[in-house]
């Protein structure tokens, strides 16, 4: 984390830009900046241990197409896309040729929820499992045709390699249906080291940590209370990522839906205890207007030492507290009134 926050301190400018908001300040009475760095340390893993497992369904057709099913639910945040890459990548193949399919609980049963940030963790591991198991299969297959032995055999580019033989990874999947070996599997996952005692709060409730930070610079009206965000800086810890574009989209996104929900969302209750502020038709959140017109966004290289799928950490919910930055950015505008 302190390497991650010096890094962003000095791409950010974080200490000259200081300077300068405050002399800004000093010769505006009305208008104020402020600025804040604000870092994150966010523990990946179900509290309840039992739902950090997994299961997937591999199938390899004679036309050399994939076919992946899991037990993670796509909504947006690119779920499919990251386990059709692992699956792409265990089997050597190019992405086109893996296709993924609907979570449905008659393909792959007993599914956890889709939460906690684990969807890529808990999924990808099972796919990369089953695929895992297929390429073994084939690799035997190829050593016993081709020679040589199947540790040996190397897949990529769509072509697998055996003893000097190069074979397109179609042609190799139907010579190996024609030999009656097995070219679907299924793939399980269970997150390893938790245990966790509620009751003694002692125990191990998160495999690993994903780490990031902020810088946000807003201006504020005193006299009415309307601000606005400057500048965000945003650099977060994905691990080795498995899709830079995928995670980069998740960062920003959850940085401009926690800025809504600091800044804009208020809970409001009837004297009956009602919700009445209870979807976004009854409060307000962040549009295109409100995201600042410098939006800095990168992702800290920092392969994960615990053995994760392709050692990538998780991107959904710990980039929604990067937007800490922006409240106490604006607090950082109000304090300057009083020189605090």
């Amino acid at each position: 984390l302190h390497e991650l926050v010096t890094e962003l301190e000095n791409s950010s400018e974080y200490r000259q830009r200081r300077q300068a908001i405050r002399a800004f300040n000093r010769y505006s009475p009305v208008l104020k900046k402020g600025l804040a760095l604000t870092p994150v340390k966010f523990g990946i893993s179900f509290n309840v241990v039992h739902f950090n497992q997994a299961g997937a369904l591999v199938h390899v057709y004679t036309d050399g197409s994939i076919l992946v099913n899991h037990g993670g639910t796509e909504m947006g945040q690119g779920l499919h896309t990251k386990v059709a890459q692992v699956v792409a990548q265990t089997l050597g193949v190019s992405l086109s040729r893996v296709r993924a399919t609907a979570t449905v609980t008659d393909k792959v049963a007993n599914t956890s929820a889709t939460a906690a940030s684990t969807g890529a963790d808990l999924n990808g591991k099972a796919a990369a499992d089953a695929a895992g198991q297929i390429r073994a299969r084939l690799a035997e297959f190829a050593a016993r045709s081709y020679g040589g032995e199947a540790a040996d055999v190397t897949f990529d580019n769509d072509t697998v390699s055996v003893n000097g033989h190069s074979i397109d990874f179609t042609e190799l999947v139907q010579q190996a249906y024609y030999a009656r070996v097995q070219l679907w599997s299924d793939g399980f996952y269970a997150t390893p080291k938790l245990h966790w005692d509620k009751d003694t709060l002692t125990g191990r409730p998160f495999f690993y940590y994903a780490y990031g930070a902020a810088v946000s610079e807003v201006i504020i009206d005193t006299l009415t209370g309307e601000w606005k965000l400057l500048r965000a800086d945003l650099l977060h810890d994905a691990g080795n990522s498995i899709n830079p574009a995928i995670d980069m989209g998740q960062v920003e996104g959850a940085f401009i839906q926690g800025m809504g929900w600091l800044t804009l969302e208020e809970l409001c209750w009837n004297e009956d205890g009602k919700l009445l502020t209870h979807a976004p038709s009854t409060y307000k959140i962040p549009a295109v207007n409100d995201c600042p017109a410098v939006l800095h966004t990168r992702l800290f290289h920092n392969p994960n030492h615990e053995d994760t799928i392709l050692r990538s950490k998780a991107v959904g919910e710990p980039p929604i507290l990067l937007s800490f930055a922006v409240f106490f950015a604006i607090r950082d505008a109000i304090a300057s009134l009083a020189e605090y």
